[in-house]
């Protein structure tokens, strides 16, 4: 098998999402700002959404819709599985309210130190 063949079997879409991951991954690390830290948390949740509905996507396989006109053995042959796609409709909605919750407690703590490294908070305390 050559490298040709190799990257033909790749799927882009499950490719994409896992760079889109290491690069949240790299700016939680990397960024000292609480800030750029929540957005870095945001961009791996959508990385990991990717990786999701790539898993759960099969290519020449339609919407998981039914209607009247396909019975059910069919359906199971030509639709794709419709739970992946409800899970990552799941984490979108509470990926929203937990970043929604990050940035508000950055917000807070800039209000309250001045500052929002994470440097300068790290002697507090629960």
């Amino acid at each position: 098998m050559n490298i040709l063949e190799l990257l033909g079997r790749i799927n882009p879409v499950a490719a994409s999402g896992s760079v889109v991951v290491l690069v949240g991954l790299w700016g939680v690390l990397a960024r000292p700002n609480l800030f750029k830290i929540a957005i870095a948390f945001s961009i791996m949740e959508t990385g990991v959404n990717l990786v999701i509905l790539s898993v759960g996507y099969i290519r020449g396989r339609t919407a998981p819709i039914l209607d009247s006109a396909a019975d059910a053995e069919t359906a199971v042959r030509t639709m794709t599985d419709p739970v992946p796609q409800a899970l990552v409709l799941t984490a979108i909605v509470i990926g929203l309210a937990v970043t929604a919750l990050m940035l508000s407690y950055v917000v807070r703590l800039k209000t309250a130190g001045g500052c929002s490294s994470v440097e300068a908070h790290g002697d507090e305390k629960w």
